[in-house]
């Protein structure tokens, strides 16, 4: 192409794309829509008077990508990966594995090919960092939600990285089997432990020199060179430019100059990735959107539904509560541009048909629209979920993200990390040898069953139960291993595994939760890893029935953990109204009562009794407005009003002068919570108790 086709390709998509933005800016929706509607427009699939050539975008697009991950990566550095990892980890592991699932199970259902339902869930499964950006900075979220849903979308651009790394490879051709999955790995993991290792040596140190200088366009110049060598290093070992331009942000990141060098990149970034969203709007067909409107129906409510239900289980996992877990997961219920990036890397590899690109865009479109719509009515649905869940199951999630709380601050000894250690092995061994042998029982029965039946001349039926009965035989005690191990990890997360009596009663809830996310985990990827080997229907109805076992699991237990501590409380409050007096005796006679909940529920550590005075801000109020669990992290765990007491209150209690509220969780929570109900300036003495 010469320079003058060139240039006339540039400013069509670059002009075309300005008006679309201004449009979408003023009607209030996301320019990225506005991007993709210009790319529709200047594609070869609509009758308009002008096209874009498609190689020149597409080319300009790639660009677009590495600046995008980039400036991802710029975002980030190793403290802040480690400070995310014990919520948004675990939240952002547990969504991405639900969603692949679903969406690996739903293309099966459609009838496409095993590598296209890979993708298909793949690219339902990261959501969109820059919409959800764009639509937190034009509404007020909280800023407990802006953290959560921050951290996971970090995590998930991190296991999309892995994703396209992996997929890159399988896609050429070295197919889905387990093995070449864990070279492919492995490989990886290597690659990218001795590109970091080599660069925090280098290029921390380098960055802070070129900064030093002063000179806006030399750090520009150096940064993107850097950003542009370790994309070009990648794509030479035939891994993701996108991995290589996430290496370079992180390690810029790490020499304290990340928002210098994001600032200065940000103008080259936009119009880049403006031409990147544009690309994708290319390659949309109207025709097979249609064709395929059923596919993108049901994916746009699996997005939805499924990102709403995988985060709010993760975040309750993680101890986040039920209420801000709700609205972080209605807040990721989108996808977008990494969506594009999976699905068109499937297209380029040819590992998918040209369908599955205009149906994701379709989707990531639907969701996009929704986004705004779903984060503004998440307060208001959270509390309804709330006041709907039944009562065993609120105060289990209440008391269990108070109390997890705590034991994420508390210092953990020695002697406890060794244990963990040890049966963390025991347990990863144990589920080797459970998935060892299903894969084994999978890929074999047949010839197993063949060689009984020459061996002993039995009917084929018989030998079918007789080879089941036999991988059973083999594997019940691996798996009441499992069952077994995981449970002691839960105990000793929760601190209760050396006592007996009430701690190791109270410790209970973080135990049972750990234990159910353990055995979900692990029967979880061991469906996924036989399912290829079975038809599309078992792997569903496995999957189905796992999570309906847990679901029953934690419905059982929290009805008895609710039945403790009702009784438990009773005792508790009984004894706080025997002491509580008017007067000067008030504050001593609640300190007192707190040492008798540490004593009958040592699990819920020491709570603290706060009064209400007719002045405070909190009387008046119900406490569902004031959503002191999702803004602090402590719980009520019980309203004493003259005569009555109420254990783990609902969300619409109105809180009147002279009430005395009992708050657990972190000191640091339970200052705040206290700040909100009686004003900033607390009594040295409540704060004694």
């Amino acid at each position: 192409m010469n320079a003058h086709e060139f240039l006339k390709t540039l400013a069509l998509v670059l002009g075309v794309a300005a008006v679309t933005t201004v449009v979408f800016q003023r009607l209030k929706q996301p320019v990225v829509l506005g991007y993709i509607i210009a790319g529709l427009l200047v594609g070869p699939h609509l009758p308009t008077p002008f096209h874009a050539d498609h190689d020149t975008v597409h080319m300009l697009s790639e660009l677009g990508v590495i600046l995008l991950m980039f400036a991802i990566g710029l975002e980030l550095n190793i403290a802040k990966l480690v400070r995310v990892a014990p919520t948004a980890g675990v939240i952002g592991v547990l969504q991405v594995a639900f969603m692949m699932g679903a969406g690996f199970v739903v293309g099966r259902a459609f009838g496409w090919t095993e590598l296209e339902s890979v993708y298909a869930g793949a690219a339902i499964a990261i959501s969109s960092t820059t919409i959800i950006a764009k639509v937190f900075d034009e509404m007020k979220v909280a800023d407990r939600i802006r953290e959560i849903v921050y951290g996971v979308l970090i995590v998930e651009d991190i296991i999309a990285i892995l994703l396209l790394a992996t997929m890159t490879t399988v896609s050429s051709g070295a197919g889905l089997d387990t093995v070449t999955l864990a070279v492919t790995t492995g490989k990886l993991v290597g690659f990218l432990v001795g590109m970091v290792v080599v660069g925090l040596l280098v290029v921390p140190r380098l960055m802070r020199i070129v900064v030093r200088l002063g000179r806006p366009e030399t750090t520009v110049v150096a940064s993107i060179g850097l950003c542009f060598g370790l994309a070009y290093a990648c794509a030479a070992v035939h891994y993701s430019v996108a991995l290589g331009a996430f290496v370079a942000g992180v390690l810029i990141s790490e020499s304290g100059e990340g928002h210098t060098v994001e600032h200065l990149i940000v103008p080259v970034r936009d119009m880049f990735a403006a031409i990147f969203f544009v690309s994708v709007g290319m390659l949309i067909d109207p025709r097979l959107v249609i064709d395929n409107w059923a596919a993108v129906l049901v994916l746009t409510a699996v997005v939805i539904a499924g990102k709403i239900v995988s985060v709010t289980f993760g975040g309750v996992l993680a101890g986040c509560g039920l209420r801000t877990s709700v609205q972080s997961g209605m807040s990721l219920s989108q996808i977008g541009e990494f969506s594009f990036i999976i699905v068109g890397l499937g297209l380029s590899l040819r590992a998918t048909r040209p369908f599955l690109f205009p149906v994701a865009v379709a989707v990531s479109a639907i969701t996009t629209l929704t986004t705004p719509s779903l984060i503004q009515r998440a307060p208001r649905l959270a509390l309804l979920v709330e006041e709907k869940l039944p009562r065993p199951l609120r105060s289990f999630v209440t008391l269990y993200s108070a109390w997890l709380e705590r034991v994420r601050t508390s210092p953990a000894s020695s002697t406890t990390g060794a244990r963990l250690r040890r049966l963390g092995l025991l347990l990863v061994i144990d589920s080797g040898a459970v998935v060892g042998l299903l894969l084994g029982a999978t890929l074999l029965h047949g010839r197993i069953e063949q060689a009984i039946e020459d061996r002993f001349g039995l009917d084929e039926h018989v030998t079918a139960r007789l080879v089941i009965a036999l991988a059973a035989a083999i594997g019940v005690p691996f798996v009441f291993g499992a069952v077994r191990l995981s449970r002691a990890i839960g105990l000793t997360i929760a601190g209760g595994q050396d006592d007996s009596g009430g701690r190791a009663k109270a410790a209970k809830p973080v135990a049972l939760v750990v234990q159910i996310g353990l055995l979900s985990a692990l029967g979880g990827v061991s469906i996924v890893i036989v399912e290829p080997f079975l038809p599309s229907s078992v792997g569903a109805f496995l999957l189905a029935g796992l999570a309906t076992a847990a679901a029953l699991a934690l419905w059982r237990s929290a009805n008895r953990f609710d039945v403790e501590v009702q009784a438990g409380a009773a005792a508790v409050m009984e004894a706080l109204k025997a002491r509580l007096v008017q007067g000067k005796d008030g504050d001593a006679a609640m300190h007192a009562a707190a040492k008798d909940v540490e004593t009958i529920l040592p699990g819920l550590g020491r709570p603290r009794m706060v009064r209400l005075e007719q002045q405070s801000p909190g009387v008046g109020r119900a406490l569902g407005e004031l959503d002191l669990r999702g803004k602090t992290g402590a719980a009520v765990f019980a309203v004493v009003r003259g005569e009555s007491t109420k254990t783990l209150p609902e969300a619409s209690e109105m809180l009147a002068a002279g009430d005395v509220v009992a708050l657990v969780g972190t000191s640091e929570a339970v200052d705040e919570a206290q700040a909100l109900l009686v004003g900033e300036l607390a009594s040295a003495d409540s704060r004694a108790a």
